[in-house]
């Protein structure tokens, strides 16, 4: 959800910039909703590699019409970016749609949703070790201590009890949705090491390079559903062309015109949208221990991320 450095700042962010925030909060908030009704037809590796490749598609096509080019595989710099594509197709892309679809079956939409808020709490230890000047400091410790206890919370230590009475299933299926977060923790620390290159070559190339690893695996595991009905198709078609094309292109320009930190508003707002759309349009319920989870989560996000938000308070 993160992209590759430019070498031109970031203004400060804008009316445009806050409707797109929100647009972009939206969209990926409604996939768990979109991959839940999806899920009635399609098994969860075929929903992943579909959505990826539409996207990629649509991504590639936007390349041809605005004139850019993918990188060649010759130059050492052109290999490193593939290189970095792949890092970001599989740990951005392939492998946590699939936890997440996976995830789905047994868990609500909301639950999956709610989970993604732990993202940026995995990125702190990952920053700490692999971007240079990103170190853990005393509150951001305590920010990531806060939110960990909180996943615990949402995993379900009553759960983890029960592996011999049957319940490994639902435990194995929220440890995916964590473990799908922990993915696009690391897909952000790869996108922030990637060689300077256009945003938006750099996320069609990670699309492309998704479909390449997922795609076959696919088809190999699993059959393309005999009959497809209207809801599911909808929601197949959503996961495509909106959390994962359109939001990329939306992400391009918001990263560009006021910066990732900007970007990572999302992680707020993304959870609250999963929660409210699984409780209206399907139904779905969450015990309060939940709740509390996702509360201690929030409050380690709060810490971890405490003065990155003052400067971009300051900035706005």
């Amino acid at each position: 959800m993160t992209s590759a450095q430019t070498s031109v700042g970031p203004a400060a962010p804008g009316l445009a910039d806050w409707l797109l925030i929100m647009t972009l909060g939206l969209l990926w908030g409604a996939s768990f909703m979109g991959a839940k009704v999806a899920l009635a037809d399609f098994g969860p590796l075929v929903l992943a590699a579909g959505r990826i490749t539409l996207a990629a598609a649509v991504l590639l096509a936007a390349i041809l019409l605005t004139g850019r080019r993918l990188p060649g595989l010759r130059g050492g710099h052109d290999r490193r970016v593939w290189l970095f594509c792949l890092g970001m197709g599989v740990f951005s892309n392939a492998l946590p749609f699939f936890l997440l679809n996976w995830a789905q079956q047994s868990v609500a939409s909301a639950f999956a949703g709610m989970t993604m808020a732990s993202v940026p709490l995995f990125v702190l230890p990952l920053a700490h070790l692999f971007v240079p000047g990103e170190r853990i400091g005393p509150i951001k410790l305590v920010g990531f201590f806060t939110g960990f206890l909180g996943v615990i919370l949402l995993i379900g230590p009553d759960e983890l009890m029960k592996l011999d009475a049957g319940g490994w299933r639902l435990t194995l299926a929220r440890l995916a949705c964590v473990g799908a977060a922990c993915c696009y923790a690391t897909g952000s620390i790869i996108t922030r090491r990637a060689p300077p290159v256009d945003r938006l070559v750099f996320g069609a190339g990670a699309l492309l390079c998704a479909t390449v690893v997922i795609a076959p695996v696919a088809l190999w595991l699993e059959d393309w559903p005999e009959r497809v009905t209207l809801i599911p198709a909808l929601g197949f078609l959503y996961l495509g062309l909106g959390p994962t094309a359109l939001a990329t292109l939306i992400l391009v320009r918001v990263i560009r015109s006021a910066g990732p930190s900007f970007l990572s508003l999302t992680n707020y707002v993304v959870p609250l949208w999963s929660i409210g759309l699984g409780t209206v349009f399907l139904g779905e319920t969450l015990p309060p221990l939940f709740f509390a989870g996702f509360a201690l989560i929030m409050a380690g996000l709060a810490l971890s991320q405490a003065q990155a938000l003052r400067r971009l308070v300051a900035r706005a």
